[in-house]
């Protein structure tokens, strides 16, 4: 891989901070390395796994993993992205310094009940990362990706700020292309809040140079210590813990951070991982195919 940028597959927020979130994928694929193999959604009986790889009819997701020695969807754990995770260069750059296989299935996700914000904390390449709200009336796209054992213990610890919480499909309803409706998926949740706008709703997630930018035009304290501008920004935070420790005591001191409560009943540290066999889709799904069972 090139040292910022995936073949084809766009920069790499981690080392292009600007950059993020990245590219995130906009279409069913495949991410295998730094390439991206297109999937065609099934509707019907079949779950992802069923899904056809390319314009083979008689090639599926699962065939795709199981010929590189890899857990088919069925044992694989569904998980959204609202930030750089949605991102296949970001994904395969995350995977591959680690020595995981970067084979993730990554599908655009219609979900109801959450809006995308940004996490009232600094990463540390320097970037405000994304993080998810609580939203009744909000319906968006999110990409979810297919994470085996391995790689969602390499994603985990990219998110340490975060809590990874189970939501239920029920209580936010979630369609894949296929219409499928997902039993649940996974979703990281800043453990320090959303940032407030001007307005004292969370600040909807936009482009990190005019995110950055709108910080610092509102708060002496920002620029005092980050700027003058979203350039600045990503150098001083990225050298130095204790900067990006203080913007955050800055935030909450400005009175910018939202808590989010409404995913706290969700937040269990220690539950068990559930894989996607055992989150069996919400209407019908008793007959559908496609993701082996834990015996196969």
């Amino acid at each position: 891989m090139s040292p910022v940028r995936a073949a084809g597959l766009g920069a790499v927020p981690a080392l292009e901070p600007l950059s993020y979130p990245g590219r995130p994928v906009a279409e069913p694929a495949l991410l295998c390395g730094e390439t991206l193999l297109p999937l065609t959604a099934v509707p019907g009986p079949h779950r992802t796994g069923g899904w056809r790889l390319g314009t083979d009819p008689d090639r599926t997701l699962d065939d795709a993993l199981r010929e590189r020695g890899l857990p088919p969807t069925g044992r694989r754990h569904p998980v959204l992205a609202v930030g750089s995770n949605a991102s296949p260069a970001q994904m395969s750059y995350k995977l591959a310094r680690q020595g995981v296989p970067a084979a993730v299935p990554m599908v655009p996700v219609r979900v109801r009940g959450i809006g995308v914000g940004s996490s009232a904390h600094i990463a540390t390449p320097g970037y405000v990362a994304a993080a998810p709200f609580a939203d009744p009336g909000s319906e968006v796209t999110l990409v979810a990706g297919w994470l085996d054992e391995a790689q969602l213990a390499v994603v985990d610890a990219t998110e340490a700020r975060y809590h990874r919480v189970l939501l239920p499909g029920d209580r936010f309803p979630m369609t894949l292309p296929s219409g499928e409706r997902l039993g649940g998926a996974y979703l990281y949740v800043s453990r320090y809040g959303v940032l407030a706008g001007p307005d004292g709703r969370p600040w909807p997630a936009v482009a990190q140079p005019a995110l950055l930018a709108a910080l610092l035009a509102g708060s002496a304290a920002l620029r005092r210590l980050l700027g003058p501008d979203p350039r600045a920004w990503v150098r001083r935070a990225a050298a130095d813990g204790a900067v990006r420790a203080e913007a955050r005591q800055v935030f909450r001191a400005e009175g910018r951070v939202l808590p989010q409560p409404d995913f706290t009943p969700y937040v269990d540290d220690d539950a068990e991982v559930l894989t996607y066999d055992d989150l069996p889709p919400i209407g019908g799904g008793a007959g559908l195919r496609g993701s082996p069972t834990r015996g196969d």
